[in-house]
């Protein structure tokens, strides 16, 4: 896996799930249907006014208020919809539309960026889907592309689309624009920590990681029988995460509640990881969230998971722990802790548990 020099054995290859629509499936296969307790169509909530919306503009020029509704946001909910980030609606639509043609691509185009090293092995880059790792695992409704993009050096461009034409370019720019976006967030979230403002930026150096990930949700025939994403947390520090305008589908847990997370036009979802929750000590946490299927529409998103160097030790900063807030993580190496977590995402657990004292 060229982001964490790592290849995950594979129990089997799992459908692409856009060929099983293409085939006019009415019932998804049995691998996809989750246990009834854990279904979609068990309740789920709107959620409630005010959504947690942040100006990045005005948080870049140090209003006070603002700070304050980024600090509520990530206390209320561990996300945020983050507007005034700079990058224009008609690069925001662009984007989403080279993103959608390379799915709509021949299969036989698509596999030719596939993730499957020699029949048994998954890379985490490249086009695919689950890792399947156990038996009996319920499949997410989704397929996807994914590669590492930061640090530039270490891009596997073989697995880079050529088709669309402009997709290479356009990833790109996203990449480096959504980079100013998360430095800057990474400044103010120092500032919350009462840290130094660059502290969080100068750890996310050189060699840490950024995987983007396009997600492809297509329609489905029974959407309350299955999941897009199951829930989970991210392993990241943070996530910025660029949604379909036309289709909601991202549910976060509150206090055991699921929400829908509300589309707001050309607005970036940022949430925290695992690795922020580890190393802010606990002061932010990592959001449960996950995705739900639609029967009329398919759904997009493009994530950018910001993680540290493979080789760094995740820990608690120590200016964050004291005799009222002790240390409440062990610390482990970022590359083991993101193999452990491609396991613990399988069958549903969580990583972070295994790293709370």
């Amino acid at each position: 896996m060229s982001s964490y020099g790592q290849q995950f054995k594979i129990r089997e290859v799992p459908p692409i799930v856009q060929e099983l629509v293409a085939e006019g499936v009415q019932e998804p296969p049995g691998q996809y249907v989750v246990p009834e307790q854990d279904r979609p169509a068990a309740a789920f909530s709107e959620m409630p006014e005010p959504i947690p919306v942040v100006d990045l503009s005005r948080l870049s020029a140090d209003s006070p208020d603002e700070l304050a509704k980024l600090r509520s946001a990530l206390e209320n909910w561990d996300l945020f919809l983050a507007v005034g980030h700079g990058m224009e609606p008609g690069f925001l639509a662009e984007a989403m539309k080279v993103m959608r043609e390379f799915f709509k691509l021949p299969l036989e185009e698509k596999r030719k960026y596939s993730n499957i090293v020699d029949g048994k092995k998954m890379s985490w880059d490249g086009y695919g889907n689950d890792l399947v790792v156990v038996e009996n695992q319920v499949l997410d409704w989704n397929d996807r592309l994914s590669l590492l993009v930061e640090p530039e050096s270490e891009r596997a461009y073989a697995l880079w689309p050529t088709q669309p034409p402009s997709f290479r370019d356009i990833l790109c720019e996203y990449t480096v624009r959504c980079r100013g976006v998360a430095n800057l967030i990474l400044q103010k979230l120092a500032k919350l920590l009462n840290l130094q403002e660059e502290y969080l930026t100068t750890m996310l150096g050189e060699k840490s990681l950024t995987q983007a990930t396009i997600n492809y949700y297509p329609r489905c025939p029974k959407p309350d029988h299955v999941l897009g994403l199951k829930p989970h947390t991210d392993s990241s520090l943070i996530t910025v995460n660029f949604v379909d305008v036309d289709v909601s589908g991202l549910q976060l847990q509150k206090n055991g509640i699921w929400y829908n997370v509300p589309i707001v036009a050309n607005a970036l979802v940022v949430n925290m990881g695992d690795l922020m929750e580890v190393v802010s000590n606990g002061f932010f946490k990592s959001l449960m969230h996950r995705v739900v299927t639609n029967a009329e529409k398919e759904r997009l998103s493009l994530v950018m998971f910001y993680v540290l160097d493979p080789e760094a030790e995740i820990e608690p900063v120590p200016e964050l722990v004291d005799d009222k807030r002790p240390r409440r993580y062990k610390n482990m190496k970022t590359k083991d802790y993101l193999a452990k977590f491609f396991d613990t995402y399988a069958t549903g657990k969580l990583a972070i548990d295994s790293m709370k004292i």
